[in-house]
């Protein structure tokens, strides 16, 4: 059952929101009524944040601390307890009924294998959702300076899930220049049911997907062509990315673009009416599933939004711009520095100045 459970990880997340979204606009009624519905408050941003207390050295860290997947990870066995430098941002400098969020898709080995950084502008009404590449290099003395392992870095020592995510929002900020306001995190488990709640959803697979890890309990075996996936299939074409013998491989880049396409299904089928009969499913899965600092009445807000933005017309998707990968042994994927700036400045900067490279902490 725990391997089971192990293969709900490289999800397009994001569409839970969404589903969770349009699930909570259905009581939006009841809310109003109660005066809830409010668009949420941009947390008070101070001058200077102080750094995590994180402990030096966790000893456990390198036996309890497993990756379930098949890339070349390995455990880490030391971190250090140094956070970027403080963020500068004063509230006056921020856009108008500009919102942003961190969006972590997490496993069961407290690992943060799917992150996206997403932004909202009320004011046009326009959504942006960046990728990161869990393999992003990022400015850390530790033994895997990748970004996926941000989370666990902070939830180990008794920090926990708050722990994992201010660190990722620290680590975050150092690529993109700010730290998100709010966070949503997610456990996989809810995708399958999601998808097969929908009915499934239409997908063109590029080739047969054939796959077989049973380390993991993982069986993968997709024709090639259009069909409606159910939720696993949907799963498990979001995960794949090596086939057996190491044939139709593709980069993780590829896998990100199958993670988007995916979601754009998901959406899809939200939109239409029948969708509307299974908000109480839909709602349930949200609330078993899905933690955030936004309050229900601030998510039915944003779901009251999401019904007049355009659907997927309003909706934009790009990957974090990376120049390539170090090599071995570790295979970082090295961030770009002016394409990153160039996308964060015409996407999900909430600044009214444009982010600069005094912002970013990336090695160059």
């Amino acid at each position: 059952m725990l391997k089971d459970k192990k293969l709900v990880k490289r999800v397009v997340k994001i569409a839970i929101i969404v589903i969770a979204a349009i699930a909570l606009s259905a009581g939006g009624t009841w809310l109003a009524v109660n005066r809830v519905v409010r668009p949420p408050e941009v947390p008070d941003i101070p001058v200077v944040i102080a750094p995590l207390d994180l402990p030096v050295a966790v000893e456990s860290y390198a036996n309890d601390y497993t990756i379930n997947d098949e890339s070349e990870y390995e455990p880490e066995n030391d971190y250090d307890d140094e956070l970027p430098p403080p963020q500068l941002m004063q509230l006056e400098e921020r856009r108008p009924s500009f919102f942003t969020f961190l969006i972590l898709g997490l496993t069961e080995g407290n690992h943060a294998n799917t992150i996206m950084v997403a932004a909202y502008d009320a004011e046009t009404r326009q959504g942006y959702i960046i990728s990161i590449p869990r393999d992003t290099r990022v400015d850390f003395h530790r033994t895997r300076r990748k970004i996926v392992n941000a989370y666990p870095v902070g939830y180990l020592g008794g920090r926990g899930h708050d722990g994992g995510i201010e660190r990722m929002r620290h680590e975050v900020s150092t690529l993109i220049g700010f730290k998100p306001d709010f966070y949503i995190s997610v456990d996989y488990e809810a995708f399958v049911r999601m998808v097969d709640a929908v009915g499934g959803v239409e997908l063109n697979v590029p080739f047969h997907m054939l796959y077989d890890d049973p380390r993991q309990n993982l069986h993968i075996n997709i024709s090639a062509g259009v069909q409606v996936l159910d939720g696993q299939n949907a799963l498990h074409f979001s995960r794949y990315r090596l086939g057996n013998n190491r044939r139709q491989t593709i980069s993780d880049y590829q896998r990100i673009e199958h993670q988007q396409q995916v979601l754009a299904a998901v959406v899809r089928e939200l939109l239409t009416p029948a969708s509307i009969l299974k908000i109480p499913e839909f709602s349930g899965i949200f609330i078993e599933y899905v933690n955030s600092n936004l309050a229900i009445g601030e998510l039915t807000w944003f779901a009251n939004q999401f019904r007049h933005i355009g659907g997927l017309e309003a909706l934009n998707f790009y990957t974090l711009p990376t120049r390539g990968t170090s090599g071995a042994p570790y295979w970082y994927e090295l961030a770009d520095e002016a394409g990153i700036l160039e996308l964060v400045n015409r996407t999900v900067n909430p600044l009214v100045r444009n982010i600069t490279a005094s912002d970013l902490r990336i090695v160059r």
